[in-house]
């Protein structure tokens, strides 16, 4: 198991052709499926989105690009059309946003319904805004992560950007009568990294922390989802694949059941918010976290802790002692999902912030090959 696939993951790893996906799924029920930005489940030849589902794919299949030289963090050239290198110029998020909003026009004039997953690469590194094709240069295609680059102001520019192609794409849906019914998603993989303000919440990316994990998430479908809906409900990113498929009348393969639940009752039917179970683990300093209700297991190395993050989502109070029959029981939890999941190999990759590199991470070394420590 690898976690995150990179461009040095061994061959045969990825996401099975043969499994279910969203949209696998949705072509079943007559939707058309395209795949604009970052795939990164897979390379050539075992895996690619045209093998998972999608008709048409644009964008790269590295985990990062050089926004002006379309390169990934070897150096090698990373834009495809469909399964071929393709060479353009231009600013990668200007990019992306041009060929989504082809998309829409195309399905638009050919009256078929259609899944875009539009996977911007923006904000990720290299820090790069649309006049930072210097540092492009400078970069030559290499170290991309480059710690000696990058500002809030270069971080602004880049989510300018992105807003200012999300905007094209929503007024391409309204300039074809497409806005009333498309469900219309955004929303992030992870939490935010090294230029992010992620108040209230401690912690970032690669980390258990509410800083790591939590993430935007907005939903416009005017045909069914009230305007200024401010929902309660706990959710994970699993949860849009069995609500998407809901929406389209669509069904989950039985032989693949989703962890995820259908968003739709609280989203469009005014149903109250649900208790979720939901369990994390990451290798980089054997973290591991459970969330039932309002109460959080965390633990890092081998500090445990248990908050209520309804209460205090900066994680401060470690409620461990005072409510030990809750801590036990979440750890029980954890520890019983864990038992159901695949070993932690010791040789897999995993990204995590260290202290020569992060200026607030005093003390953070890199990860490890040791087994985790037992829990406390």
């Amino acid at each position: 198991m690898e976690e995150p696939l990179t461009i040095v993951t061994k061959p045969g790893i990825g996401v099975p052709p043969e499994h279910p996906t969203l949209p696998s799924l949705l072509k079943k029920v007559g939707y058309g499926t395209t795949l604009v930005g970052k795939w990164r489940l897979g390379n050539l030849p075992e895996f690619s989105p045209l093998r998972s589902g999608y008709d048409h794919f644009y964008g790269y299949r590295s985990g990062a690009v050089d926004y002006f030289l379309h390169v990934d963090t070897e150096g090698k050239p990373d834009l495809w059309d469909e399964d071929q290198p393709v060479s353009q110029t231009g600013y990668m998020t200007t990019l992306l946003g041009d060929r989504a909003v082809k998309v829409i026009e195309d399905y638009a004039r050919a009256d078929q319904r259609f899944l875009l997953s539009l996977h911007f690469s923006a904000p990720h590194w290299p820090w790069e805004g649309p006049e930072d094709q210097a540092e492009a240069e400078r970069l030559g295609g290499r170290n991309l992560f480059h710690l000696d680059g990058g500002s809030s102001e270069t971080y602004r520019r880049m989510i300018l950007a992105l807003d200012d192609q999300v905007g094209r794409v929503l007024k391409a849906l309204d300039d074809h009568g497409l806005t009333s019914n498309t469900i219309v998603i955004f929303t992030s993989d992870n939490g935010g990294e090294r230029f992010s303000d992620t108040w209230p919440f401690s912690g970032r990316k690669t980390e258990l922390l509410e800083g790591g994990l939590r993430v935007p998430a907005l939903v416009s479908w005017p045909a069914r989802i009230p305007a200024g809906l401010v929902s309660q409900q706990v959710t994970a990113n699993m949860d849009w694949l069995p609500t998407l498929l809901a929406a389209a009348g669509a069904a989950l393969d039985p032989a693949y059941p989703s962890d995820g639940m259908n968003l739709l009752p609280q989203l469009s039917e005014g149903a109250r918010p649900v208790e979720r179970r939901l369990f994390w683990r990451y290798k980089a300093l054997w973290q591991r976290a459970a969330r039932i209700g309002d109460w959080k297991y965390l633990k890092i190395l081998d500090n445990t802790f248990l908050f209520n993050v309804a209460d205090d989502p900066m994680e401060r109070a470690n409620l461990k002692e005072r409510h030990k029959d809750i801590y036990d029981r979440l750890v029980a939890e954890w520890n019983k999902w864990n038992a159901t999941m695949l070993p932690e190999t010791a040789t897999s990759f995993t990204y995590n912030n260290i202290g020569k590199q992060w200026v607030d991470r005093p003390g953070a070394k890199p990860v490890t090959l040791d087994p985790d420590p037992a829990l406390d």
